[in-house]
């Protein structure tokens, strides 16, 4: 074999090694169910007023 064509397979082994692996760590991630966000009153003080000058602001508060 010439040395274009076996870098072409390496290439694309490599390749699909790297979809397949992607696709692996999606559906895993996926099994963790629903993603739901963390309540806020567990968020330390600081976090809530940032929240509150962020909001302020842009008008939002």
């Amino acid at each position: 074999m010439e040395r274009s064509k076996i870098i072409a397979i390496i290439t694309g082994v490599f390749s699909i090694v790297l979809a397949l692996g992607y696709l692996l760590l999606v559906t895993l991630l996926d099994f963790r169910g629903e993603m739901v966000p963390a309540p806020q009153s567990q968020l330390p003080a600081s976090v809530q007023i940032q929240q509150l000058a962020t909001a302020n602001k842009t008008g939002l508060g």
